[in-house]
């Protein structure tokens, strides 16, 4: 019989709560990269050839408690400051998120609509001011 794992929506909640609560870990606030280029098969792959566009602070803590998505769990992120110079010239495409100790935690999409992260424009130039609108975090129920 093959694997018909399934949660339900108090579990995706708490997945989602504990997911993003990892980015707390360490001895300060998490960050976030903004990069280029492909994302990566998973978390746990090194950034290659991908550039980094710019680096965020996150809040401490940086997500609030998951919400109901209707369904699934849905945890959005606490301010997270802006980046005033740009570390390079490129095309958003994705971020991974950082606990303070510089341990990866997840990954996910950048735009500027319809994305886990939005941001005002995917073209970025370095030096320049960098501005996350929002980012949120989905656990699927099923």
């Amino acid at each position: 019989m093959p694997l018909a794992t399934r949660i339900s929506n108090a579990a995706a909640i708490a997945a989602a709560n504990a997911i993003v609560d990892l980015v707390d870990a360490g001895s300060g606030a998490g960050y976030v990269q903004i990069l280029d280029g492909a994302q990566p098969a998973g978390v746990d792959v090194a950034i290659g050839a991908q550039n980094v566009l710019s680096q965020h602070t996150m809040s401490d803590p940086a997500y609030g408690n998951a919400a109901d998505g209707d369904p699934g769990g849905v945890a959005t992120a606490n301010a997270i400051a802006d980046d005033t110079s740009a570390n390079a010239t490129g095309t958003a495409a994705w971020f991974r998120q950082f606990d303070s100790d510089d341990t990866p935690i997840l990954d996910g999409s950048v735009g500027t609509a319809t994305s886990n992260m939005i941001i005002d424009s995917v073209a970025i130039v370095a030096g320049q001011t960098v501005k996350v609108n929002s980012c949120t975090v989905t656990m699927p129920e099923s």
